[in-house]
């Protein structure tokens, strides 16, 4: 499955939203530099598709990428198809996905704002095993391991 890259986030503190970047870096078995959540092992990096997020929209939600406290925002994969083990390969980069969906609850922040999240159920997170840059307009393609 092949897809874009539409937007690309990061946040300092966890359990925010994450706030729209030009680029990201990507650190093997690490993460994304800057943000919150490099170096937990199962969620180094997050993905949502704008499709799901276009949905929230139509609900009359305001809603801007990195609202959900995803990290890279795609167009063209339905990511209910992957499963553990995949590999995402964006640019030089390529993650394993290693969760789809996350338990727990909506952080505060993000329910204030949109009253759920999407995450909980759409979003896929993946290990970092080889680094590289990503940014908007990125192509990136997902394979079964």
């Amino acid at each position: 499955m092949r897809f874009k890259v539409e937007a690309v986030c990061i946040s300092e503190k966890r359990g925010e939203p994450k706030k729209l970047v030009e680029r990201i870096e990507l650190i093997k078995n690490f993460g994304i530099k800057g943000d919150a959540h490099a170096g937990h092992e199962q969620r180094q990096v997050s993905f949502l598709a704008a499709e799901d997020i276009e949905k929230k929209k139509e609900e009359g939600i305001d809603l801007k990428p990195g609202d959900f406290a995803e990290n890279i925002v795609t167009r063209g994969i339905d990511w209910s198809k992957v499963e553990i083990g995949g590999k995402v390969v964006i640019g030089e980069a390529e993650m394993e996905v290693t969760q789809i969906g996350k338990e727990g609850p909506t952080p505060q922040e993000i329910y204030d704002k949109v009253g759920e999240s999407i995450m909980l159920e759409k979003g896929v997170f993946a290990r970092v095993l080889k680094g590289g840059m990503i940014h908007a307009g990125s192509r990136g393609h997902y394979r079964i391991r």
